[in-house]
């Protein structure tokens, strides 16, 4: 009997000092917080810049705190070049860019560039998230990657009017990595400065244009020194994009943290592919006011445009061939990207999401009809 009522007091003492522990070891959790460097080199206005806020918001408040992003915008701690490598080395535990800003450095993921005929970001997008999956290059096992997106197909916005093929002979353009070799292939001449300092360059008849989206003409304000846009997205290009994190930074988060973090990176994927089609309609817009004439080139010059860049297309394969893969697979990654464009063109259409480019369909005084 003594013994029953000591395992008694004893159970007793137990569950009262487990209750007493239990608000120490939550407050002592909630009082963790884990604190981040958040990299991106595009201006503060840009639509890219100000989505980046919402997903500190989101991140801050689905871990209830736990987790602190400090922003470094504008080009303020990494620029785009040295984006990749300052998120890999830790100088910024995440950070947003470009993959063109290092030219060779992802070139399985390349391929996404090359002259597809991309109608819209949407499409872009959903695209090359389906390559990355597929394939899961390795160039990118040194990183941590929460998702990747693409831009807009891009357009030849400049200070001369190109209508046709030859009015490119002569002309300067910004574009850099695979976009530069487009504007070669097409007779142009590529210059593969940043995208801060495109402005200035035109201005000053450095250069007499640009390779980009509609965004452009308002994100940086390339409207205020450019008067065409050639609507070209049967040859259309895109800009991979990613959102990579430390591999370090990430190993950090505790299993709860990871999945609320990886859920809401997949949330974003969603937005920034939506988010390219909002964006560009307000470029477009803005070009508009600033009395930017946009050239549609008809479906004839299109096909003259598609077979000069071809070899765009040759050279890539050669290229990879020469880098260890089979010409066999790097044809199918092509393949692949063709045919997941149809699919989600299709797709688009069919959701009656708007682009300001592609197929008739596509444009919003035709959806739904």
């Amino acid at each position: 009997m003594r013994q029953k009522s000591l395992l008694i007091v004893v159970g007793i003492f137990c569950l009262g000092l487990m209750v007493t522990l239990m608000p120490l070891k939550a407050a002592q959790a909630k009082g963790e917080v884990i604190n981040l460097k958040i990299a991106n080199y595009l201006p503060p206005p840009s639509g890219f810049s100000l989505i980046i806020e919402d997903f500190i918001k989101d991140v801050e408040l689905r871990t209830q705190g736990r987790i602190k992003l400090k922003y470094f915008k504008g080009g303020s701690l990494l620029k785009g070049p040295a984006m990749y490598k300052g998120v890999e080395t830790g100088v910024a535990d995440i950070g947003y860019a470009h993959v063109y800003y290092t030219p060779g450095r992802m070139p399985v993921t390349e391929a996404v560039g090359l002259p597809l005929g991309y109608p819209s970001a949407w499409v872009s997008s959903h695209a090359f998230n389906d390559f990355y999956f597929k394939v899961q290059p390795k160039e990118w096992d040194k990183v941590k990657v929460l998702w990747v997106h693409a831009a807009a197909p891009s357009y030849i916005i400049s200070n001369k009017p190109v209508r046709k093929l030859e009015d490119l002979r002569g002309l300067k353009i910004r574009a850099p990595g695979v976009p530069g070799e487009i504007i070669k292939a097409l007779g142009g001449t590529p210059a593969p400065i940043s995208i801060v300092e495109t402005y200035n360059a035109i201005a000053k008849g450095i250069v007499n244009g640009s390779y980009m989206p509609f965004d452009g003409l308002k994100a940086f304000r390339l409207a205020e020194v450019t008067k065409y846009t050639t609507v070209c997205w049967q040859v259309g290009n895109t800009y991979p994009w990613y959102m990579i994190m430390n591999k370090n930074s990430y190993k950090k988060l505790t299993g709860d943290l990871k999945e609320i973090f990886d859920n809401l990176c997949g949330d974003y994927r969603e937005r920034y592919a939506l988010l390219w089609n909002s964006v560009d309609f307000g470029g477009k817009s803005f070009g508009a006011q600033k009395g930017v004439e946009f050239i549609e080139i008809s479906d004839e010059e299109a096909a003259r445009w598609k077979k000069a860049a071809e070899p765009v297309l040759n050279n890539y394969i050669k290229k990879m061939v020469g880098k260890g893969f089979s010409e066999d697979e790097v044809r199918g990654w092509i393949s692949f990207i063709k045919e997941r464009i149809d699919y989600y063109t299709k797709k688009q259409i069919s959701y009656r999401i708007p682009s300001v480019a592609g197929p008739a369909k596509m444009r919003p005084e035709n959806i739904g009809k």
